[in-house]
């Protein structure tokens, strides 16, 4: 779990973070973006970085590895809410606590910015301003295609996270996920068994290939589309 206790010293002793102020050393513009650079930290497979519920003091941006946000439902059902990517930006809440908890699926290491440091500078600089907009907005988009995403099929579902996923990483043909069955099934609301039984019926069709659980080959995206259409 990361706490004020266990970030604060890491981030206060960076020359030139305060609440108004970010660092300028590697910063740079980038595309009307600013690229921040705060705290580097890492977390272990599983590890906690915050939790719902929490104060939202900080912004976050992945490295390496990949994290989930989630939220714990009333009949403890886990409900993951999205999956971040090395380049993604988190931790983008509205208010002024968390609405959810964020894991590291596997080791990954993060930069870690205060929150307050960019939007003093947002107030600043047009450019900063406008980039933690599109940060926003995109982060509404995500969650209103997620939405969209729960009320398809299960083949529907997996067909469209094997497709983002792909585009995602960039991918041709290949894809290594870096999640497990179950991190997949609680993100698309259906159950393990499920998503094993349609992966295998996407493989017997020849539109997929499983060479092992966590490596998959798109053979046919042409197929992959008109089912996700």
């Amino acid at each position: 779990m990361l706490s004020q206790t266990t970030i604060s010293p890491a981030v206060r002793h960076m020359p030139g973070i305060s609440a108004g102020r970010l660092p300028l050393r590697d910063c740079h513009l980038l595309s009307g973006s600013i690229e921040m650079i705060g705290a580097p930290m890492s977390f272990c497979r599983n590890e906690e970085i915050f939790g719902e519920g929490e104060p939202a003091d900080y912004l976050y941006k992945v490295i390496s590895g990949t994290v989930r946000t989630y939220k714990v439902l009333a009949d403890g059902r886990r409900q993951i809410q999205a999956f971040y990517l090395p380049g993604d930006i988190f931790g983008l809440d509205t208010g002024d606590d968390h609405t959810v908890s964020a894991e590291a699926v596997s080791d990954t290491k993060i930069l870690v910015i205060k929150r307050s440091a960019v939007v003093a500078l947002a107030q600043r600089d047009g450019d900063v301003a406008r980039r933690l907009w599109d940060l926003t907005a995109r982060e509404l988009h995500r969650v209103q295609e997620h939405v969209l995403l729960l009320i398809k099929t299960a083949q529907e579902r997996v067909v469209g996270f094997l497709l983002e996923m792909a585009e995602r990483v960039h991918a041709g043909r290949e894809i290594e996920l870096p999640m497990s069955r179950q991190d997949i099934a609680d993100y698309l609301g259906l159950t393990i068994e499920t998503v094993s039984r349609t992966l295998t019926q996407l493989a017997t069709t020849a539109a997929i290939e499983l060479p092992s659980s966590r490596r998959i080959v798109l053979r046919n995206r042409a197929a992959l589309s008109r089912l996700n259409a």
